[in-house]
């Protein structure tokens, strides 16, 4: 009889976790967390190797930069979501988050970002002085000059926003070293001009969301026919970029080289589709896979140096 209490119990108590841990998880945006640690542990590895270090007599530092980070960039989308209480309802994208939903309470929401701040602050000043400063740097572009400042200011909204993106890889790197390398450069400026026709993409394809919600992102304010030369200018801006990385390699290069022309290839063919729609869904599928086999590329051709 015990057991069918127990059973009983789980069976009601189970989809009630499972729930409460999906909402927290859309709360911090753990899929931006994720690829955001992608591009903060190829900054590190890359370092790692650069300078000669084994990375096995440095797990502590890894630890500390890979867990801080994690939080400063969790933290920084649930204070995305605390921010933008009042437009996500309009937004099909966003109305299902936890924020809307009324799951999380706003000063629940403001509590578990400040915690998740704070913690990933201390964290990464113990990886290094300057991987916390970073960090700092990252949390301010997002949430102030980004969220506050720009998002619903200005048609250059999206390019502002990629400062912030393009941060992580620097964190990691310098978590081991806190010199400001020409390597360093080169991984901000690819996560810099790549974030752009990402999220122009994504913007066509929620146009309307956008506009109702009276952000004024390139789409809604320009129309598609100037978001797609302005993702074609950054594609094109992104070509020569992995060249800033030469000591990865030739073989590193030429695939990188590959990735990039066929990311142009698919932006010269938007200007003669009849499905914008569908066009931007391919672009921005391209995009995440472009960025996540670059960066495994970086991480695999570095042991070679």
């Amino acid at each position: 009889m015990s057991n069918d209490r127990a059973l009983t119990a789980a069976r009601k108590t189970g989809p009630v976790t499972n729930s409460f841990l999906k909402d927290f998880l859309a709360l911090i945006k753990i899929g931006i967390v994720n690829s955001n640690l992608v591009t903060t542990f190829t900054g590190m590895w890359l370092a790692f190797q650069f300078t000669g270090l084994h990375f096995l007599q440095y797990l502590d530092l890894i630890a500390y930069t890979m867990l801080g980070a994690a939080l400063i960039i969790g933290g920084s989308a649930a204070m995305n979501n605390y921010i933008d209480q009042d437009i996500d309802p309009i937004m099909k994208r966003t109305k299902a988050r936890p924020t809307v939903t009324g799951r999380f309470k706003p000063n629940i929401v403001l509590t578990i970002s400040l915690s998740f701040l704070i913690v990933g602050e201390i964290l990464l000043f113990t990886a290094s002085i300057v991987a916390g400063m970073w960090g700092l740097i990252g949390i301010l572009a997002y949430v102030v000059l980004y969220t506050i400042w720009a998002k619903r200011r200005f048609v250059s909204n999206t390019v502002v926003g990629s400062i912030s993106g393009a941060i992580p890889p620097i964190i990691g790197w310098a978590a081991v070293d806190p010199t400001f390398s020409w390597e360093t450069l080169a991984l901000f400026l690819i996560m810099f001009a790549w974030q752009p026709p990402h999220f122009y993409a994504l913007a066509m394809k929620r146009k309307n969301e956008y506009s109702a919600a009276n952000i004024p992102m390139l789409p809604v304010v320009k129309g598609f026919r100037r978001t797609k030369i302005s993702m074609l200018l950054w594609i094109l801006l992104l070509i020569p970029l992995p060249f800033l990385l030469y000591k990865l390699g030739i073989v590193f290069l030429v695939l990188a080289t590959l990735l990039n022309l066929g990311w142009l290839c698919l932006a010269i063919s938007g200007f003669s589709t009849k499905d914008d729609i569908k066009w931007a869904n391919k672009m921005f599928v391209y995009s995440l896979n472009h960025m996540t086999t670059t960066f495994v590329l970086m991480i695999i051709f570095a042991i070679f140096i």
